[in-house]
Protein backbone atom coordinates (compact mmCIF):
# COMPACT_ATOMS: atom_id res chain seq x y z
CA UNK A 1 0.00 0.00 0.00
CA UNK A 2 1.18 3.59 -0.47
CA UNK A 3 3.23 4.93 2.46
CA UNK A 4 0.56 7.52 3.28
CA UNK A 5 -2.00 4.77 3.84
CA UNK A 6 0.04 2.37 5.99
CA UNK A 7 -1.49 1.50 9.36
CA UNK A 8 0.23 2.32 12.61
CA UNK A 9 0.78 -0.42 15.16
CA UNK A 10 -1.95 -0.87 17.78
CA UNK A 11 -1.76 2.00 20.24
CA UNK A 12 -1.50 1.82 23.98
CA UNK A 13 -3.94 4.27 25.47
CA UNK A 14 -2.29 4.42 28.90
CA UNK A 15 1.39 3.79 29.50
CA UNK A 16 4.42 4.97 31.45
CA UNK A 17 7.74 5.51 29.68
CA UNK A 18 10.93 5.26 31.73
CA UNK A 19 14.18 6.97 30.79
CA UNK A 20 16.38 10.04 31.20
CA UNK A 21 13.91 12.88 30.60
CA UNK A 22 15.24 16.21 29.33
CA UNK A 23 13.26 19.33 28.42
CA UNK A 24 13.02 23.02 29.29
CA UNK A 25 10.92 25.00 31.72
CA UNK A 26 12.09 28.35 30.33
CA UNK A 27 14.37 29.77 27.65
CA UNK A 28 18.11 29.38 28.39
CA UNK A 29 20.21 32.52 28.28
CA UNK A 30 22.77 32.97 25.53
CA UNK A 31 26.08 31.34 26.45
CA UNK A 32 24.81 29.96 29.77
CA UNK A 33 26.11 26.41 30.25
CA UNK A 34 24.74 25.91 33.77
CA UNK A 35 21.20 26.96 32.96
CA UNK A 36 18.28 26.77 35.41
CA UNK A 37 16.00 26.54 32.37
CA UNK A 38 17.05 22.92 31.81
CA UNK A 39 14.89 20.19 33.33
CA UNK A 40 16.92 16.98 33.50
CA UNK A 41 15.11 14.17 35.25
CA UNK A 42 17.16 10.96 34.97
CA UNK A 43 15.44 7.63 35.50
CA UNK A 44 11.95 9.14 35.62
CA UNK A 45 8.61 8.00 34.29
CA UNK A 46 6.62 9.94 31.71
CA UNK A 47 2.93 9.13 32.13
CA UNK A 48 0.80 9.12 28.96
CA UNK A 49 -2.96 8.65 28.79
CA UNK A 50 -5.15 9.06 25.71
CA UNK A 51 -2.29 10.50 23.67
CA UNK A 52 -1.48 13.23 26.19
CA UNK A 53 1.08 13.66 28.93
CA UNK A 54 -0.46 13.48 32.38
CA UNK A 55 2.65 13.73 34.51
CA UNK A 56 6.30 13.00 35.29
CA UNK A 57 7.44 11.16 38.39
CA UNK A 58 10.42 9.33 39.87
CA UNK A 59 8.41 6.55 41.52
CA UNK A 60 7.31 3.43 39.66
CA UNK A 61 3.70 4.12 38.64
CA UNK A 62 2.59 0.62 39.54
CA UNK A 63 0.79 -2.22 37.85
CA UNK A 64 -2.14 -0.05 36.77
CA UNK A 65 0.10 1.34 34.03
CA UNK A 66 1.64 -0.47 31.09
CA UNK A 67 5.33 0.19 31.70
CA UNK A 68 7.76 0.81 28.85
CA UNK A 69 11.25 0.63 30.31
CA UNK A 70 13.88 2.55 28.33
CA UNK A 71 16.25 3.02 31.26
CA UNK A 72 19.54 4.67 30.42
CA UNK A 73 18.23 6.23 27.23
CA UNK A 74 17.60 9.90 26.52
CA UNK A 75 13.94 10.90 26.27
CA UNK A 76 13.18 14.22 24.57
CA UNK A 77 10.13 16.01 23.23
CA UNK A 78 9.82 15.44 19.50
CA UNK A 79 11.74 17.91 17.39
CA UNK A 80 9.95 20.73 15.54
CA UNK A 81 11.37 21.55 12.09
CA UNK A 82 10.16 25.06 11.24
CA UNK A 83 11.24 25.19 7.60
CA UNK A 84 11.49 22.23 5.23
CA UNK A 85 10.43 21.49 1.64
CA UNK A 86 8.61 18.17 1.23
CA UNK A 87 9.36 17.69 -2.50
CA UNK A 88 13.03 18.49 -2.15
CA UNK A 89 14.30 15.24 -0.65
CA UNK A 90 14.73 14.34 -4.33
CA UNK A 91 17.33 17.10 -4.75
CA UNK A 92 19.13 16.93 -1.42
CA UNK A 93 22.92 17.07 -1.86
CA UNK A 94 22.79 18.47 -5.39
CA UNK A 95 26.12 19.83 -6.57
CA UNK A 96 27.51 23.12 -7.53
CA UNK A 97 25.30 26.22 -7.35
CA UNK A 98 24.15 29.07 -5.13
CA UNK A 99 20.54 29.77 -4.28
CA UNK A 100 19.04 31.27 -7.44
CA UNK A 101 20.73 28.89 -9.88
CA UNK A 102 20.00 25.99 -7.53
CA UNK A 103 16.27 26.72 -7.76
CA UNK A 104 16.36 26.64 -11.55
CA UNK A 105 18.61 23.62 -11.94
CA UNK A 106 17.34 21.36 -9.18
CA UNK A 107 14.31 22.54 -7.22
CA UNK A 108 11.83 23.57 -9.88
CA UNK A 109 12.16 20.38 -11.98
CA UNK A 110 11.61 18.24 -8.87
CA UNK A 111 8.58 20.24 -7.78
CA UNK A 112 6.98 20.02 -11.24
CA UNK A 113 6.60 16.25 -10.78
CA UNK A 114 4.13 16.88 -7.94
CA UNK A 115 1.46 17.97 -10.40
CA UNK A 116 0.71 14.25 -10.63
CA UNK A 117 -1.51 13.30 -7.68
CA UNK A 118 -0.24 9.72 -7.52
CA UNK A 119 3.37 10.88 -7.37
CA UNK A 120 2.48 13.54 -4.79
CA UNK A 121 0.75 10.96 -2.59
CA UNK A 122 3.65 8.53 -2.53
CA UNK A 123 6.17 11.32 -2.02
CA UNK A 124 4.20 12.84 0.87
CA UNK A 125 4.08 9.56 2.75
CA UNK A 126 7.79 9.00 2.23
CA UNK A 127 8.57 12.52 3.42
CA UNK A 128 6.46 12.40 6.58
CA UNK A 129 7.83 9.00 7.54
CA UNK A 130 11.35 10.31 6.99
CA UNK A 131 10.68 13.25 9.33
CA UNK A 132 9.49 10.93 12.08
CA UNK A 133 12.41 8.55 11.51
CA UNK A 134 14.72 11.50 12.24
CA UNK A 135 12.92 12.39 15.48
CA UNK A 136 10.84 15.24 14.06
CA UNK A 137 7.21 15.01 15.14
CA UNK A 138 6.00 18.46 14.03
CA UNK A 139 6.97 20.64 11.09
CA UNK A 140 6.29 23.77 9.05
CA UNK A 141 6.45 22.61 5.45
CA UNK A 142 6.56 23.97 1.91
CA UNK A 143 4.86 21.55 -0.51
CA UNK A 144 4.48 22.86 -4.11
CA UNK A 145 2.14 25.12 -6.09
CA UNK A 146 -0.11 22.13 -6.78
CA UNK A 147 -3.21 21.59 -4.65
CA UNK A 148 -2.63 17.84 -5.00
CA UNK A 149 0.69 18.15 -3.19
CA UNK A 150 -0.97 20.05 -0.32
CA UNK A 151 -3.77 17.51 0.00
CA UNK A 152 -1.28 14.65 -0.07
CA UNK A 153 0.95 16.21 2.57
CA UNK A 154 -1.87 17.03 4.96
CA UNK A 155 -3.38 13.59 4.41
CA UNK A 156 -0.10 11.85 5.21
CA UNK A 157 0.37 13.91 8.37
CA UNK A 158 -3.22 13.36 9.47
CA UNK A 159 -2.96 9.59 9.13
CA UNK A 160 -0.01 9.66 11.53
CA UNK A 161 -1.57 12.13 13.97
CA UNK A 162 1.20 14.62 13.29
CA UNK A 163 1.17 18.36 14.02
CA UNK A 164 1.85 20.01 10.66
CA UNK A 165 1.68 23.53 9.23
CA UNK A 166 1.71 23.85 5.43
CA UNK A 167 0.08 25.56 2.48
CA UNK A 168 0.03 25.85 -1.28
CA UNK A 169 3.05 27.71 -2.63
CA UNK A 170 2.10 30.98 -4.31
CA UNK A 171 4.17 31.79 -7.38
CA UNK A 172 3.14 33.72 -10.50
CA UNK A 173 6.38 34.98 -12.07
CA UNK A 174 10.11 34.28 -12.49
CA UNK A 175 9.70 30.51 -12.50
CA UNK A 176 9.00 27.83 -15.12
CA UNK A 177 5.58 28.20 -16.75
CA UNK A 178 4.40 24.81 -15.50
CA UNK A 179 4.88 25.99 -11.90
CA UNK A 180 3.14 29.34 -12.15
CA UNK A 181 -0.34 30.10 -10.86
CA UNK A 182 -2.74 30.76 -13.74
CA UNK A 183 -3.84 34.05 -12.19
CA UNK A 184 -4.04 35.82 -8.85
CA UNK A 185 -7.76 35.04 -8.67
CA UNK A 186 -7.20 31.35 -9.41
CA UNK A 187 -4.50 31.09 -6.74
CA UNK A 188 -6.76 32.82 -4.25
CA UNK A 189 -9.67 30.47 -4.95
CA UNK A 190 -7.43 27.44 -4.64
CA UNK A 191 -5.97 28.72 -1.38
CA UNK A 192 -9.40 29.44 0.09
CA UNK A 193 -10.57 25.93 -0.81
CA UNK A 194 -7.51 24.37 0.83
CA UNK A 195 -7.94 26.51 3.94
CA UNK A 196 -11.54 25.39 4.26
CA UNK A 197 -10.52 21.76 3.82
CA UNK A 198 -7.54 21.57 6.16
CA UNK A 199 -7.05 24.53 8.51
CA UNK A 200 -7.84 23.54 12.07
CA UNK A 201 -8.63 19.95 11.13
CA UNK A 202 -7.20 17.82 13.91
CA UNK A 203 -3.56 18.79 14.38
CA UNK A 204 -3.24 20.53 11.01
CA UNK A 205 -2.94 24.25 10.29
CA UNK A 206 -2.69 26.22 7.08
CA UNK A 207 0.07 28.65 6.20
CA UNK A 208 -0.26 31.25 3.48
CA UNK A 209 2.89 30.30 1.61
CA UNK A 210 4.79 32.77 -0.54
CA UNK A 211 7.92 31.14 -1.97
CA UNK A 212 9.76 34.44 -1.85
CA UNK A 213 9.03 37.97 -2.97
CA UNK A 214 10.66 37.71 -6.44
CA UNK A 215 8.34 34.91 -7.58
CA UNK A 216 5.14 36.75 -6.71
CA UNK A 217 3.78 39.82 -8.47
CA UNK A 218 2.74 42.75 -6.28
CA UNK A 219 -0.88 41.75 -6.90
CA UNK A 220 -0.27 38.23 -5.65
CA UNK A 221 1.51 39.51 -2.55
CA UNK A 222 -1.47 41.78 -1.86
CA UNK A 223 -3.76 38.77 -2.16
CA UNK A 224 -1.62 36.76 0.26
CA UNK A 225 -1.78 39.59 2.77
CA UNK A 226 -5.54 39.74 2.37
CA UNK A 227 -5.83 36.04 3.24
CA UNK A 228 -3.88 36.68 6.44
CA UNK A 229 -5.98 39.69 7.39
CA UNK A 230 -9.20 37.76 6.80
CA UNK A 231 -8.18 35.01 9.24
CA UNK A 232 -5.69 35.86 11.98
CA UNK A 233 -5.33 32.18 12.91
CA UNK A 234 -3.54 31.41 9.63
CA UNK A 235 0.21 31.11 9.59
CA UNK A 236 2.41 32.70 6.92
CA UNK A 237 5.69 31.27 5.69
CA UNK A 238 8.24 32.56 3.21
CA UNK A 239 11.95 33.15 2.65
CA UNK A 240 13.73 36.31 3.73
CA UNK A 241 17.20 37.71 3.06
CA UNK A 242 18.87 34.35 2.49
CA UNK A 243 21.44 35.33 -0.11
CA UNK A 244 23.04 38.65 -1.10
CA UNK A 245 22.20 38.25 -4.79
CA UNK A 246 18.58 37.56 -3.81
CA UNK A 247 18.49 40.69 -1.64
CA UNK A 248 19.81 42.80 -4.53
CA UNK A 249 17.20 41.31 -6.85
CA UNK A 250 14.40 42.16 -4.42
CA UNK A 251 15.69 45.73 -4.30
CA UNK A 252 15.47 45.95 -8.09
CA UNK A 253 11.96 44.46 -8.22
CA UNK A 254 10.56 46.52 -5.33
CA UNK A 255 12.40 49.87 -5.36
CA UNK A 256 9.68 51.50 -3.27
CA UNK A 257 10.38 49.20 -0.28
CA UNK A 258 12.90 50.18 2.39
CA UNK A 259 14.15 46.61 2.68
CA UNK A 260 13.36 43.02 1.76
CA UNK A 261 11.29 42.63 4.93
CA UNK A 262 9.42 45.83 4.11
CA UNK A 263 8.11 44.20 0.92
CA UNK A 264 6.23 41.73 3.10
CA UNK A 265 5.27 44.22 5.79
CA UNK A 266 3.61 46.59 3.31
CA UNK A 267 1.08 43.94 2.26
CA UNK A 268 0.29 42.47 5.69
CA UNK A 269 2.57 39.42 5.65
CA UNK A 270 4.49 40.45 8.76
CA UNK A 271 2.58 39.32 11.84
CA UNK A 272 2.78 37.13 14.93
CA UNK A 273 2.24 33.91 12.95
CA UNK A 274 4.83 34.69 10.29
CA UNK A 275 7.71 32.23 9.87
CA UNK A 276 10.61 33.73 7.93
CA UNK A 277 13.27 31.30 6.78
CA UNK A 278 16.90 32.46 7.02
CA UNK A 279 16.92 36.21 7.78
CA UNK A 280 20.69 36.44 7.32
CA UNK A 281 21.04 39.84 5.66
CA UNK A 282 18.97 42.08 7.93
CA UNK A 283 19.60 45.44 9.55
CA UNK A 284 18.58 46.80 12.95
CA UNK A 285 15.34 48.26 11.60
CA UNK A 286 14.36 44.87 10.18
CA UNK A 287 15.10 43.16 13.47
CA UNK A 288 13.01 45.70 15.37
CA UNK A 289 10.11 45.18 12.96
CA UNK A 290 10.30 41.40 13.37
CA UNK A 291 10.34 41.75 17.16
CA UNK A 292 7.44 44.18 17.24
CA UNK A 293 5.34 41.90 15.03
CA UNK A 294 6.12 38.80 17.10
CA UNK A 295 7.36 36.97 14.00
CA UNK A 296 10.05 34.30 14.08
CA UNK A 297 13.15 33.41 12.08
CA UNK A 298 13.63 29.77 11.10
CA UNK A 299 17.41 29.44 11.13
CA UNK A 300 18.61 26.90 8.55
CA UNK A 301 22.34 26.42 9.18
CA UNK A 302 22.95 23.34 7.04
CA UNK A 303 21.38 25.00 4.02
CA UNK A 304 23.19 28.29 4.63
CA UNK A 305 26.54 26.51 4.71
CA UNK A 306 25.82 24.21 1.77
CA UNK A 307 24.63 26.99 -0.53
CA UNK A 308 27.16 29.52 0.75
CA UNK A 309 24.41 31.93 1.72
CA UNK A 310 26.02 33.54 4.76
CA UNK A 311 26.27 33.40 8.55
CA UNK A 312 23.09 34.04 10.52
CA UNK A 313 23.47 36.47 13.43
CA UNK A 314 21.65 34.42 16.05
CA UNK A 315 22.89 36.42 19.02
CA UNK A 316 21.94 39.72 17.37
CA UNK A 317 18.46 38.37 16.63
CA UNK A 318 18.03 37.12 20.18
CA UNK A 319 19.31 40.40 21.62
CA UNK A 320 16.74 42.22 19.48
CA UNK A 321 13.98 40.09 21.00
CA UNK A 322 13.26 37.90 17.96
CA UNK A 323 12.23 34.29 18.40
CA UNK A 324 14.66 31.96 16.62
CA UNK A 325 13.78 28.37 15.80
CA UNK A 326 15.83 25.71 14.03
CA UNK A 327 15.10 24.22 10.62
CA UNK A 328 16.57 21.66 8.24
CA UNK A 329 15.57 23.43 5.00
CA UNK A 330 15.91 20.22 3.03
CA UNK A 331 16.77 20.15 0.14
CA UNK A 332 19.19 23.10 0.47
CA UNK A 333 19.94 21.57 3.86
CA UNK A 334 21.70 18.24 3.68
CA UNK A 335 19.91 16.33 6.44
CA UNK A 336 16.48 16.03 8.01
CA UNK A 337 18.28 15.34 11.28
CA UNK A 338 17.92 18.35 13.55
CA UNK A 339 20.97 17.14 15.48
CA UNK A 340 23.02 17.60 12.31
CA UNK A 341 21.51 21.06 12.02
CA UNK A 342 22.27 21.85 15.67
CA UNK A 343 25.89 20.88 15.04
CA UNK A 344 25.96 23.08 11.94
CA UNK A 345 24.38 25.93 13.91
CA UNK A 346 27.26 25.75 16.37
CA UNK A 347 29.74 25.96 13.48
CA UNK A 348 27.94 28.95 11.97
CA UNK A 349 28.09 30.79 15.28
CA UNK A 350 31.74 29.84 15.78
CA UNK A 351 32.57 31.36 12.39
CA UNK A 352 30.77 34.51 13.53
CA UNK A 353 32.81 34.61 16.75
CA UNK A 354 30.02 33.35 19.00
CA UNK A 355 29.41 30.16 21.00
CA UNK A 356 26.07 28.39 20.83
CA UNK A 357 25.32 26.19 23.83
CA UNK A 358 23.66 22.81 23.56
CA UNK A 359 20.77 24.29 25.52
CA UNK A 360 20.08 27.13 23.08
CA UNK A 361 20.23 24.74 20.13
CA UNK A 362 18.01 22.13 21.75
CA UNK A 363 15.53 24.69 23.05
CA UNK A 364 15.18 26.19 19.55
CA UNK A 365 14.29 22.73 18.26
CA UNK A 366 11.66 21.97 20.93
CA UNK A 367 10.04 24.37 23.40
CA UNK A 368 11.33 27.53 21.71
CA UNK A 369 9.93 26.54 18.33
CA UNK A 370 6.62 25.53 19.90
CA UNK A 371 6.24 28.86 21.66
CA UNK A 372 7.15 30.82 18.53
CA UNK A 373 4.37 28.94 16.72
CA UNK A 374 1.96 29.65 19.61
CA UNK A 375 1.80 25.92 20.27
CA UNK A 376 3.65 25.82 23.58
CA UNK A 377 0.59 24.40 25.30
CA UNK A 378 0.63 21.38 22.98
CA UNK A 379 4.17 20.45 21.95
CA UNK A 380 7.82 21.02 22.80
CA UNK A 381 7.94 20.10 26.52
CA UNK A 382 6.79 17.46 28.99
CA UNK A 383 3.88 19.44 30.41
CA UNK A 384 0.62 17.94 31.67
CA UNK A 385 -1.97 18.16 28.92
CA UNK A 386 0.58 18.38 26.11
CA UNK A 387 0.48 15.95 23.23
CA UNK A 388 2.71 12.93 23.81
CA UNK A 389 5.11 13.66 20.96
CA UNK A 390 8.14 11.93 22.41
CA UNK A 391 11.38 10.44 21.11
CA UNK A 392 13.70 7.94 22.77
CA UNK A 393 17.37 8.18 21.82
CA UNK A 394 20.57 6.28 22.45
CA UNK A 395 23.12 8.55 24.07
CA UNK A 396 25.83 7.15 21.81
CA UNK A 397 26.12 4.91 18.76
CA UNK A 398 29.52 3.69 17.60
CA UNK A 399 32.87 3.33 19.33
CA UNK A 400 33.94 6.98 19.14
CA UNK A 401 30.64 8.39 20.40
CA UNK A 402 30.45 5.79 23.17
CA UNK A 403 33.94 6.67 24.39
CA UNK A 404 33.12 10.39 24.26
CA UNK A 405 29.95 9.80 26.24
CA UNK A 406 31.80 7.81 28.90
CA UNK A 407 34.25 10.61 29.67
CA UNK A 408 31.78 13.52 29.68
CA UNK A 409 32.20 15.49 32.91
CA UNK A 410 28.91 17.39 32.99
CA UNK A 411 25.40 17.21 31.62
CA UNK A 412 26.06 20.03 29.14
CA UNK A 413 29.23 18.32 27.91
CA UNK A 414 27.34 15.08 27.44
CA UNK A 415 24.41 16.69 25.60
CA UNK A 416 26.71 18.83 23.46
CA UNK A 417 28.65 15.73 22.39
CA UNK A 418 25.36 14.00 21.68
CA UNK A 419 23.98 16.73 19.43
CA UNK A 420 27.35 17.00 17.68
CA UNK A 421 27.79 13.28 17.00
CA UNK A 422 24.24 11.91 16.91
CA UNK A 423 21.81 11.58 14.02
CA UNK A 424 18.87 9.40 13.02
CA UNK A 425 20.85 6.24 13.85
CA UNK A 426 20.53 7.17 17.53
CA UNK A 427 16.73 7.19 17.39
CA UNK A 428 15.23 4.21 19.19
CA UNK A 429 11.55 5.05 18.83
CA UNK A 430 9.22 7.96 18.18
CA UNK A 431 5.72 8.53 19.53
CA UNK A 432 3.26 10.92 17.91
CA UNK A 433 0.26 11.78 20.08
CA UNK A 434 1.08 8.73 22.17
CA UNK A 435 1.21 6.30 19.25
CA UNK A 436 4.54 4.72 18.40
CA UNK A 437 5.04 5.68 14.77
CA UNK A 438 8.67 4.59 14.49
CA UNK A 439 10.77 1.88 16.10
CA UNK A 440 14.34 1.14 15.13
CA UNK A 441 14.47 -2.09 13.18
CA UNK A 442 10.77 -1.83 12.42
CA UNK A 443 10.49 1.45 10.54
CA UNK A 444 7.32 3.41 9.94
CA UNK A 445 4.18 2.06 11.53
CA UNK A 446 6.04 -0.64 13.45
CA UNK A 447 6.44 -2.97 10.45
CA UNK A 448 9.49 -5.23 10.69
CA UNK A 449 12.34 -4.30 8.38
CA UNK A 450 13.88 -7.23 6.52
CA UNK A 451 17.42 -7.89 7.70
CA UNK A 452 17.26 -5.24 10.37
CA UNK A 453 17.75 -7.57 13.32
CA UNK A 454 14.47 -6.68 14.97
CA UNK A 455 14.98 -8.96 17.94
CA UNK A 456 18.48 -7.61 18.63
CA UNK A 457 17.14 -4.31 19.93
CA UNK A 458 14.77 -4.56 22.90
CA UNK A 459 13.21 -1.25 21.95
CA UNK A 460 12.13 -2.72 18.62
CA UNK A 461 9.94 -5.25 20.37
CA UNK A 462 6.23 -4.52 20.75
CA UNK A 463 5.32 -2.34 23.70
CA UNK A 464 4.93 -4.38 26.82
CA UNK A 465 4.81 -4.08 30.58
Amino acid sequence: MPPSDRPAEPALTRFALRGDLLDFGAAPRWGEVDSPAVRHRPDHWLLVDGGRIVGVQAADPGADWTRVDRSGRLVLPGFIDTHVHSPQIDVIASYGTELLDWLDQHTFPAEARHADAAHAGIAAGTFVDALIAHGTTAAVVFPTVHAASVDALFGAAESRGMRLVAGKVLMDRHAPANLLDASVAAAERESIDLIARWHGRGRLAYAVTVRFAPTSTPAQLEMAGRLCRDDATLYMQTHLAENRAEVRWVGELFPEARSYLDVYARVGLLHRRSVFAHGIWLDDADRAALRDAGAQIAHSPSSNLFLGSGLFGWRAAEAAGIAVSLASDVGGGTSLSLQRNMADAYKVQALAGERLTAWSALHASTRGAAQALELGHEIGAFEPGASADVCVWDWAVGAVAMQRDRVARSLHERVFAWLTLADDRNLVEAYVAGVRQYARGRGAGGAAVRGAGVDSDPAAAPLAA
